[in-house]
Order: C-alpha cells, then sequence, then structure tokens
C-alpha cells in the first residue's frame, strides 16, 4: 500500500470497551506503503493522548512496563499463534518504534504496534493489535497514528506493513493504497512445491 495522504477523523463516541467479535483466520497480505506528503501533527491525531487519558488509557512508547506474557495473550485473542515469550523479548529489544496502549484498570496492553527497519530509509509496521475487547473505538488507529508519525519523524519515507486482506480498508484512510506504481511484495516460504 501506498502511504499518500493522511486523514483524521475526529472520534465523537466515547472509548467504552465492545465486547469481542468473531474471529478470522485468513492469511496475511504484503503491503507496500511510502509517505509522499509531511508528517501529520500531534494536534491533528484522530484523539489526542489527553482524550486517551481521560478515557483511562496510557499510551506507552518503549517496552519498559510491558507485560509480554499480557501481549501475547493479545496476539492470541485475534488470531496469531502463541509466541515464545522470550522470542517476543528479544524482538521487541530490535524494534526501532513501538507503541502500545495500557488499560489504566486493568494495567494491561489492549493495543499494540512495532516497526523495524534501517533506522534511516525503511520501515516495516509490524503486530499491529487491538485487544478484541476494545475494538471498534479507535485505539488501532490511535497508535498506527503515532507511529507513522515517529517513523517520518526520523525521515523513514518508505513504509511497508503486513495486513490481512480483511483489514486492509483500516489502513487506506490513513494513506495507504495497495500496489503503488505496480509494485508487489513478495514473502520468501519454506514450503515446497510438490513434484509431478
Amino acid at each position: 500500500m501506498l502511504l499518500h495522504n493522511q486523514i483524521s477523523i475526529a472520534l465523537h463516541t466515547p472509548l467504552i470497551p465492545i465486547k469481542p467479535t468473531l474471529k478470522h483466520h485468513s492469511k496475511n497480505t504484503a503491503v507496500f506503503a511510502q509517505q509522499r506528503n509531511a508528517p501529520p501533527a500531534a494536534t491533528n491525531f484522530s484523539i489526542s493522548d489527553e482524550s486517551l487519558s481521560s478515557r483511562g488509557f496510557t499510551i506507552h512508547r518503549t517496552i519498559d512496563n510491558l507485560d509480554v506474557d499480557q501481549l501475547n495473550t493479545v496476539f492470541v485473542a485475534v488470531g496469531f499463534p502463541r509466541r515464545d515469550t522470550g522470542k517476543i523479548r528479544l524482538a521487541l529489544e530490535h524494534t526501532d518504534a513501538l507503541l502500545w496502549v495500557e488499560y489504566e484498570k486493568t494495567k494491561r496492553p489492549v493495543a499494540f504496534a512495532r516497526a523495524t527497519g534501517d533506522g534511516v530509509f525503511n520501515s516495516i509496521i509490524w503486530d499491529v493489535v487491538v485487544d478484541p475487547s476494545f475494538q471498534g473505538i479507535g485505539l488501532g488507529k490511535a497508535v498506527m497514528e503515532r507511529l507513522i508519525t515517529a517513523l517520518l519523524q526520523k525521515g523513514i519515507t518508505n513504509i511497508v506493513l503486513y495486513s490481512e486482506p480483511r483489514v486492509l480498508g483500516f489502513y487506506r484512510p490513513m494513506g495507504f493504497v495497495a500496489d503503488p506504481d505496480g509494485i508487489r511484495g513478495m514473502v520468501y516460504s519454506r514450503k515446497q512445491k510438490k513434484k509431478k
């Protein structure tokens, strides 16, 4: 997807946890993105840090105080396979930028996204998740807007992400488009072709 324009929509509904919905287990799609416009100002976020705080949420930008076991629970809740927590910690230590949202009442992560890359030109966004009990209230967009802004402020303009096809529409209003200029992503697969 090509990151083209930043679109911010004001949230007019209160941030109230929503009941979980049916989980879908479709395959991920590689999506390409590139920023061509200036990053949004912090005041253009669809939900301000102050608004999140007033609703009982705290934004974190480091792995300090992140309960990796609870994060793993969120991963599983959205359909990711359970991961080894030691490997999650190692991946987080090698992450260039991350954001997570803590629900203050439970002190647990409820939204998360991270990015890795070369720190100069390219970055890949990974593990964009929102606990199903908190989906639909703007937390995913809040995390993505801030993560994209952090990458752009570092001068990184080539941003790639992986997404399930059913949620590509979530990324489009943030400026992402699929297959810019005919460019397609490829993913290495160890699956062997069957011999005929």
